[in-house]
């Protein structure tokens, strides 16, 4: 079903991952440095997903287009199938990421100098969307111990009593962490929510690439009863590598909100997907299931590959399998080395290129974030360099 082995060279394609290292790093010559940064994947899409676009091409027409009943009949039924969410096509709008849905949320129901809670360590657009927008982002520290996360909440309760929260963005998984919230944790969430009269929004993107059998909860479905107000975010390019095509799915039960989102859309000009997108992502939910299977079972193995080799080659440096996504959040903080020195060893002595830890806030200092989304050769070789990077 899918070539998980194959190295394609995705250099000169206008890729972030490949093509903006000197940009992003400040690496004058980057022509020998292996990225493994940033969430996408070196792996070609789902041949169904690329039959799909292939034949959208072949109509020399590309005027105005819609998403169509059965797209919104493939989402549902992929939602309903793997998690048990029953999904109304009603409750369904699209944008073009998670990120633009991220800032629609917040412009549609917070004002200027509103508080917004995060807990972090977590995706930078969590911090960055808002405050870009004027609002303030109060930091909810999550619990630490040896790369694992939990919620402290009487913490994240006491944060909304004394910062009058109006939005809490969650990350369902959890990204850089890894971690797949219980059915417990997340209904405590939206209970607190509920009472504090705090709006949820759930950013899923993750929630397709569960490994070792871990399950994904959606906060729709461990909400239910709680009467919280909740938004949540799906999306396929991720789980079947689109980034580029751009397209999510906005999902919202509550019609005044989703009546508010709608109205927020059409202020703004937002129009539905393109023609491309709407087709890959129909064709992602509907015959893309086998693919994925094959997808998690290279992450897993590349995963292992990580960990079995470098702790044990680079003293200081743990690794713990996640519960979901294909990054890994090393902890080199028993090294002694700081971030500048870290990073300046990677990139100048092994040549590697990780995302260091505090472009997830401060509490992701010690860390470092690796994409083992790409052929086993690859993440050998990263492994080989960041064993060099450290070497005296």
């Amino acid at each position: 079903m899918g070539n998980f082995t194959e190295t394609i060279d995705r250099r000169s394609t206008r890729s972030v991952k490949w093509d903006r290292l000197k940009e992003v790093y400040g690496v004058e010559d980057t022509t020998d440095i292996l990225p493994m940064w940033v969430a996408d994947m070196d792996f070609a899409a789902p041949e169904p997903v690329i039959r799909a676009m292939q034949e959208r091409l072949d109509h020399p027409v590309f005027g105005y287009s819609y998403v169509c009943d059965g797209c919104k009949k493939a989402v549902a039924a992929w939602q309903l199938d793997r998690y048990g969410w029953k999904v109304e096509p009603e409750w369904m709008q699209f944008a073009h990421g998670v990120v633009p849905a991220i800032a629609s949320v917040v412009e549609t129901f917070t004002e200027k100098g509103d508080n917004i809670l995060i807990t972090t360590p977590v995706y930078p657009p969590f911090f960055a969307i808002p405050s870009l927008q004027e609002r303030q982002v109060v930091h909810n520290r999550l619990s630490e111990s040896d790369g694992v996360y939990s919620i402290d909440f009487d913490s994240f309760e006491q944060a909304i009593d004394e910062h009058d929260i109006k939005l809490f963005i969650l990350c369902n998984p959890h990204n850089p962490g890894g971690i797949a919230w219980s059915g417990k944790d997340l209904k405590r969430l939206a209970e607190i929510c509920a009472r504090k009269d705090v709006l949820v929004f759930s950013d899923e993107i993750h929630a397709d690439l569960m490994l070792e059998g871990k399950k994904h909860i959606p906060m729709a479905v461990a909400s239910e009863g709680t009467g919280v107000k909740l938004v949540t975010s799906i999306a396929p390019t991720k789980t079947f590598n689109l980034a580029g095509v751009q397209a999510a799915i906005v999902i919202t039960e509550d019609p005044e909100l989703r009546s508010r989102l709608e109205h927020h859309a059409m202020a703004h000009g937002h129009s539905n997907l393109n023609a491309f997108a709407a087709a890959a992502l129909t064709a992602a939910y509907e015959e893309g299931g086998p693919w994925l299977e094959e997808l998690i079972g290279t992450i897993e193995d590349n995963m292992k590959l990580v960990i079995d080799q470098l702790p044990d080659a680079v003293p200081g440096v743990k690794v713990r399998m996640p519960d979901a996504t294909y990054l890994l959040w090393i902890d080199y903080r028993d090294t002694g080395l700081s971030e500048e020195e870290m990073m300046d060893r990677l990139l100048n002595k092994g040549k590697l290129a990780l995302e260091p830890g505090t472009k997830y806030s401060e509490a992701g200092r010690g860390f470092l974030r690796m994409n083992v989304a790409t052929p086993k050769s690859n993440v050998q070789e990263g492994i080989n360099r960041f064993i060099k990077a450290m070497g005296n």
